[in-house]
């Protein structure tokens, strides 16, 4: 093959290979597109997610295409996030957290969106009633605020003489400070003293935790974020590092060291967000479909942390536990 051969074969080559790319876009551009929309960037939860809906018969590029929007932390970038996917007028928006579900809903009254998680879309004034949300809304609640003073009693059982707890929060999260303040009223009739640590950024970390130890706190309540998610190792470190015993709403921290947690299988619940982005795919107005609330809630606790922190868990609280860690 002579150069000027080489050449036109490689221009022939080029040009099957721009065609090729030409068609595969032109067929993905006519395919589902499903956004997602994170406060955070909780790809575990995500990969059940997709894994669900897999499993129902879908394959990305071929029968759905899904386009990520995730904040990393930053609440402030949610609004910008969503009109991305506003505008590539994508199916559907699925949602991690009230926050990204009020965000999403202010949006759009026409994209259906579907929550993953998130705290009572009723009494957020998200949805008309469980039962039946009507707009463009539905799915999924995680109930994390409702389920603050059942932790409360997981902890106490665990340490029936403490009468100081540190509450750990993020002050930019809304969802936070709701759960808190459920926390401080199941406090009060319980005659425990409650310190709240609200920090703004992770960075504050350490001297959230130094002023927990010089208050003298017994515990430490943490409630879980987009940002605390991401630092769960960080978290569960330093509770270990001053000698803080801790509780959670979600596993994840538990399984990097955290002492117990107590709430809803997150991956569950977002296969079953899944079910419902299948169901409107399929036709299925959102204000139809009734929001779910989780039926089954996890105690998992960490036994080789509890050792570290000189803790034996009464026998009870070892039998109701659904998940022990070594």
């Amino acid at each position: 093959m002579n150069r000027r051969q080489a050449i036109s074969a490689l221009l022939l080559l080029g040009l099957g290979l721009s065609a090729a790319q030409a068609a595969h876009a032109q067929a993905t551009a006519t395919l589902p597109v499903i956004g997602l929309l994170d406060a955070g960037q909780r790809l575990e939860w995500w990969a059940a997610f997709r894994q669900q809906l897999h499993e129902l018969g879908y394959v990305e590029g071929q029968t759905i295409v899904f386009e990520e929007r995730f904040a990393n932390g930053t609440f402030e970038r949610l609004p910008a996030l969503t009109q991305e996917l506003v505008g590539l007028k994508v199916a559907v928006i699925v949602t991690s957290g009230a926050v990204a579900a009020r965000v999403a809903r202010d949006a759009t009254a026409t994209i259906p969106i579907v929550m993953a998680t998130g705290d009572d879309p009723v009494a957020g004034g998200l949805v008309k009633s469980l039962a039946r949300p009507g707009g463009n809304l539905t799915g999924v609640t995680s109930l994390s605020a409702q389920v603050a003073g059942k932790r409360f009693e997981q902890l106490r059982e665990a340490l029936p003489k403490i009468t100081r707890l540190a509450v750990l929060w993020h002050r930019e999260n809304p969802a936070s400070a709701y759960q808190v303040r459920e926390l401080e009223t199941a406090a009060r009739s319980s005659k425990i003293t409650i310190q709240s640590v609200g920090v703004k950024t992770t960075s504050e970390f350490s001297q959230g935790f130094t002023a927990m130890t010089r208050e003298h706190a017994g515990g430490v309540f943490v409630v879980s974020g987009p940002s605390f998610f991401a630092e769960r190792r960080r978290i569960a470190e330093l509770a270990l590092k001053h000698r803080l015993p801790s509780i959670y709403t979600q596993a994840e921290f538990v399984e990097v060291g955290g002492l117990l947690s107590y709430g809803p299988s997150y991956p569950g619940l977002f296969r079953q967000a899944a079910h419902y982005v299948d169901k409107i795919l399929r036709g299925a107005a959102p204000g139809d479909l009734p929001i779910e609330q989780p039926t089954t809630f996890e105690l998992v606790i960490n036994l080789k942390t509890a050792r570290a922190l000189g803790i034996t868990f009464p026998s009870q609280t070892l039998l109701r536990a659904d998940r022990s860690i070594e």
